[in-house]
């Protein structure tokens, strides 16, 4: 008489989580997706002037757009800040992120993870084509950048380099405590970097909120697709995690 092989309790927990992760990715990507459509219209109606000069101002002393708000040495730290979001320091990155990936023999995740990454560039410069917007011209001492604005580059490429890098590291990584510090990481370095473009007077708060939502839409649909691979045994993500 052959028992009942009943599926181990660790087993049914991590597909308990799986299941709980894809439908929070699902909502991200929805809601992201959504808000970004909406923020879309209104910029391209230009609804969202009057909020944008507001609250890009909101950063400098009142009647000298000239001086930002805050100690002096806030704008350097600032513009160290928003180069955390730039293509040369991602790109380092998402390269030292794939020889690590290589190295512990997740070559897989490691492919993966230059799709995604180069996926949300040719989006973003894409969809910056398309809109055309103008760079704030409100701050006389603004880096100049050749770009248009909306979305923000660095805020959507910063929160799908970040975000799926924190995703990828999440399941690599054994320990879980060490496991979910990289996407609190992930989260702060994105919010950070956006806020930091608005702040230095390159891009308006609109191009920003955009380029955080498609951001983190496109990082968690192509979560979605490597869960999706990872059951079909074609990405493998999951490290060898103690009990």
């Amino acid at each position: 008489m052959t028992l009942l092989r009943l599926p181990r309790w660790s087993t049914i927990r991590q597909l308990v989580r799986d299941e709980l992760g894809l439908v929070l990715a699902l909502a991200v990507v929805a809601g992201g997706l959504l808000a970004f459509l909406s923020l879309a219209d209104l910029v391209v109606e230009g609804e969202t002037a009057a909020f944008d000069r507001t609250l890009l101002l909101a950063f400098r002393q009142p009647g000298d757009p000239s001086i930002a708000i805050g100690p002096a040495w806030l704008p350097t730290v600032m513009r160290d800040i928003t180069a955390l979001g730039g293509v040369a320091v991602l790109s380092l990155i998402v390269l030292f992120a794939f020889s690590y990936l290589i190295l512990v023999r997740k070559r897989a995740a490691a492919v993966f993870l230059l799709v995604a990454v180069l996926g949300g560039l040719m989006l973003s410069n894409g969809l910056k084509l398309v809109f055309g917007r103008q760079r704030p011209d409100l701050i006389p001492n603004a880096p100049v950048e050749l770009s248009a604005s909306f979305p923000s580059g660095h805020a959507m490429l910063s929160a799908v380099t970040y975000l799926t890098l924190g995703a990828l590291l999440t399941r690599v990584e054994a320990d879980r405590r060490a496991a979910s510090f990289f996407p609190v990481i992930a989260v702060i370095l994105t919010v950070l970097v956006g806020t930091s473009r608005v702040f230095i007077g390159v891009h308006w708060p609109t191009d920003v909120l955009g380029g955080w939502s498609l951001g983190a839409a496109w990082a968690m649909l192509c979560w979605m697709v490597a869960l999706w691979l990872q059951r079909r045994g074609r990405l493998e993500l999951r490290g060898d995690r103690q009990a």
